[in-house]
């Protein structure tokens, strides 16, 4: 199914729940609840934490979906609802979310010649579990504005202008926040991959 056509189903959910029906809503949760658990797990990483904060993501867009006017695709907005109740649990918690905004102007992240070799031998099966590994942790130590982006890009697999709606920052600072992850991901790994 192509991207148009998703907006397009969504677009129509989204009229029927307007108009009343609670089930359309419903086909919109079991669509994105887990893509909403994953990008809120990337705040929280407590499992049972960020089952609750998605549901009260999910309260607080069906809440707010008369007054959705269908300016962004419904995912997006879905998005931006999940990321902002994220941050206020954080901030509830007295865990405040880092917010670090370094804008390098459309900065670009070149990926090297870092391939593994010898595939599916029982050696780089290793090497490719310990990669995944190292990948997750340095994930997990990034600040929060980092790991989103690159999680939105990478996994979600997001356009910058989609992220930079989301994440409610310019283009040039979502691109530097890739950039940066990357970076630090790149460097964590090289020594894998040489």
């Amino acid at each position: 199914m192509s991207g148009e056509q998703n907006a397009e189903i969504d677009k129509q959910l989204v009229k029927r729940v307007q108009e009343g029906d609670k089930k359309a809503f419903d086909l919109l949760v079991g669509k994105y609840q887990h893509k909403i658990i994953a990008l809120i797990g990337r705040y929280v990483y407590d499992q049972d934490e960020a089952l609750d904060i998605s549901q009260e993501a999910f309260i607080k867009a069906y809440r707010a979906l008369p007054r959705f006017r269908g300016d962004s695709a419904f995912y997006t907005w879905l998005y931006r609802i999940a990321i902002n109740t994220a941050k206020n649990h954080l901030v509830s918690r007295g865990r405040r979310p880092p917010d670090v905004d370094v804008d390098v102007a459309d900065a670009q992240y070149f990926e090297g010649e870092n391939k593994l070799h010898d595939l599916g031998s029982p050696e780089s099966n290793l090497v490719k579990q310990e990669i995944d590994q190292v990948i997750k942790t340095v994930l997990d130590q990034l600040p929060v504005d980092l790991r989103v982006a690159l999680t939105l890009r990478e996994y979600e697999d997001m356009s910058y202008e989609d992220i930079s709606v989301i994440m409610d920052c310019p283009v040039g600072t979502v691109r530097s926040r890739i950039f940066r992850a990357r970076e630090a991901i790149d460097k964590e790994i090289s020594p894998y991959l040489k």
